[in-house]
């Protein structure tokens, strides 16, 4: 059980809070799983997407079977998002144990097409509003936060496109600000039980056999690749490991900042901004001589760049490593970033753009799964990361976006401490090399890398405001 994993932290929770980075994606699926395992009373889960694919299913699996033993599961996702059917978030939610919520329902689930296109037409603003926080809290102790989704790409599953990512696992102290983030918004009139999203069709009482088939698939042990079956089973070591590495760092103060619920309420259009928004901006203008970003999404408004070219003018060494035309997931993010790519050179910011094929990946992202593949599939920066004067580090879910300055809500955690900043840099300096990533300049850029066609595909994204990307 987790209480007695922890028994050795008990006298550092109080006043700490024990920091851990997690860098590759089975590794944090994993952290996931024996989290859930090891649960005695509560889980409490916040995410912007939860696909039931094949990592999605093994997820559900785990916390159904933590439910029955009488943990009481809560769930928030996201409605735009939601990429399950509603019968089975229904199936889901009928558990004693299991509540789930949508948060800012009404453009997706339970709603048909022409329904859908008439929020936007109508209520574009609020459409527009999402809870893009991920977190995981188990038993109010132990929280995991960061970039990852719960979907088969953010955890080396995908057979064609995977995202690099990069979570952030507390222990302690700061969980209790998590905490109290994740109650805000289950508590927020924007977010609405399932039941009152899609009416339930059955109702009938839920069937006692109704999780068989989740079991049956999540058991079979064909549906896990060989390696990650290996660390499953390994699974009761997956703790020990962390506390014998030499990497959880325990510290006095680590900052957890999460924008409110209906974050901009539309006051101020679309350039309201939220706490993590001010927060971002305080740490580039107290940075005095380097920042390492990565971000998958650059899209830079005058205020970004001009708060660039001011800490480039006093000195601080800028470098944004972001995703290439050959390996973006968005082309509307892509194609605004593309337009205003010259004049965030023209600031003095040095720019890298992802590598599909970046040589790194083997070892950080599929060191597991690569051999088993007869090809390679495409990779894509998705870690939303930041590391100021090598000892800040923040490590969240906020893109260098205007979504997710003004619309999103986002959630970020703040690091003063020189030994993580140099482990996440050290994985940072690896991706900024020839190899991993291209350097863009105002003489070169990769685009050429894709076809004609993805290049005119890119162009046509070219009319959609920037505000909304």
């Amino acid at each position: 059980m987790l209480s007695k994993e922890l028994e050795d932290f008990t006298p550092l929770m109080q006043d700490k809070t024990g920091v851990y980075v997690l860098e590759d994606g089975s590794g944090s699926m994993v952290v996931r799983a024996w989290l859930t395992e090891y649960a005695e009373k509560t889980i409490d889960i916040q995410y912007f997407i939860f696909s039931t694919d094949n990592v999605g299913l093994i997820a559900c699996d785990y916390l159904v079977r933590a439910a029955d033993r009488g943990v009481k599961v809560r769930i928030i996702v996201d409605d735009i998002m939601v990429d399950a059917e509603a019968s089975d978030i229904l199936t889901f939610n009928s558990h004693e144990n299991i509540s789930v919520k949508i948060y800012n329902p009404g453009v997706n689930l339970g709603k048909n097409i022409f329904q859908k296109i008439g929020k936007f037409a109508t209520d574009f603003k609020s459409a527009n509003q999402r809870m893009h926080n991920k977190t995981f809290i188990v038993d109010d102790q132990v929280v995991i936060t960061g970039g990852r989704n719960i979907a088969d790409e953010y955890f080396d599953y995908d057979h064609e496109y995977n995202f690099r990512d990069r979570d952030i696992l507390l222990i302690g102290k700061e969980t209790k600000a998590v905490k109290k983030s994740f109650n805000a918004f289950w508590n927020s009139e924007l977010s609405i039980d399932i039941t009152r999203v899609v009416e339930d069709e059955s109702k009938n009482t839920p069937k006692k056999n109704r999780f068989d088939k989740l079991h049956e698939y999540a058991c079979n042990p064909e549906n896990f690749w060989p390696q990650v079956r290996k660390r499953i089973e390994n699974l009761p070591e997956t703790f020990n490991a962390i506390k014998n590495s030499g990497d959880l760092v325990w510290l006095d103060h680590v900052n957890f900042i999460s924008d409110m619920p209906g974050k901009n309420d539309g006051q101020n259009g679309l350039s309201g901004g939220g706490i993590s928004t001010s927060a971002l901006i305080d740490l580039v203008k107290s940075a005095k001589s380097s920042i390492a970003i990565q971000t998958p999404y650059l899209i830079t408004s005058k205020l970004s760049q001009d708060l660039f070219k001011e800490a480039v003018d006093r000195g601080v060494k800028i470098r944004i490593l972001t995703n290439s035309l050959a390996s973006t997931d968005n082309l509307e993010a892509f194609s605004s970033y593309q337009t205003d790519r010259e004049d965030l050179l023209k600031t003095g910011v040095r720019i890298f753009e992802f590598r599909p094929d970046a040589a790194e990946r083997k070892k950080i992202m599929t060191g597991e799964l690569q051999a088993e593949l007869a090809y390679a599939p495409i990779f894509g920066l998705h870690a939303k990361s930041m590391v100021i004067d090598k000892k800040t580090t923040v490590i969240g879910t906020f893109n260098l976006d205007p979504r997710s300055a003004n619309l999103n809500t986002e959630c970020i955690v703040i690091v003063e401490s020189k030994k993580v900043s140099d482990g996440v840099l050290k994985g940072m300096e690896i991706e900024f090399k020839p190899e991993n990533s291209w350097e863009t300049t105002l003489d070169f850029n990769p685009d050429s890398e894709v076809s004609n066609y993805k290049r005119l595909k890119t162009w046509t994204r070219k009319i959609i405001p920037k505000s909304i990307l």
